[in-house]
């Protein structure tokens, strides 16, 4: 990962990357952008890429995609990053709470670079952060 001391790195899960390329973040999300840097995982990148597939996005579309990637941070492989979804796919199986394979190497990805998780699906997070200390993001609208 890029190092500054003044930045700051938020993780986008998928919903939210789609949210954020279309630029339909709501105020409670982008709240959240201000001052640090935007990052999707390898596994976002897929998904991603999977639901142009699948959705027969068009050239343009594709390119918006393509340009939007461009422009935020992604968090790669590493081992560290695998021994680490290793770990926390066997505690949460251990647990009775298998998760899904995809959110499982999110989760990893954020905990192996220590950095906090913004997605609009925080049920399917919270097993993570409850037992493996994930931060998670809120995405509530700020109160005025």
């Amino acid at each position: 990962m890029p190092t500054s001391p003044e930045a700051s790195y938020v993780v986008f899960d998928t919903d939210a990357a789609s949210l954020a390329h279309k630029g339909r973040l709501t105020a409670g999300l982008s709240q959240h952008l201000t001052g640090n840097v935007a990052c999707v995982t390898f596994i976002t990148v897929g998904e991603l890429h999977k639901w142009a597939e699948i959705r027969s996005w068009g050239p343009r579309t594709r390119d918006e995609l393509e340009d939007w990637l461009g422009r935020v941070f992604k968090l790669p492989y590493t081992e560290d990053v695998a021994r680490t979804r290793g770990g926390i796919a066997a505690r949460a199986e251990r647990r009775g709470r298998k998760r899904p394979v995809n959110d499982t190497w999110v989760a990893a990805c954020c905990l192996a670079f220590g950095v906090p998780l913004l997605t609009l699906n925080r049920k399917d997070f919270v097993d993570f952060a409850e037992h493996e200390g994930l931060v998670l993001l809120s995405t509530e609208e700020p109160s005025t």
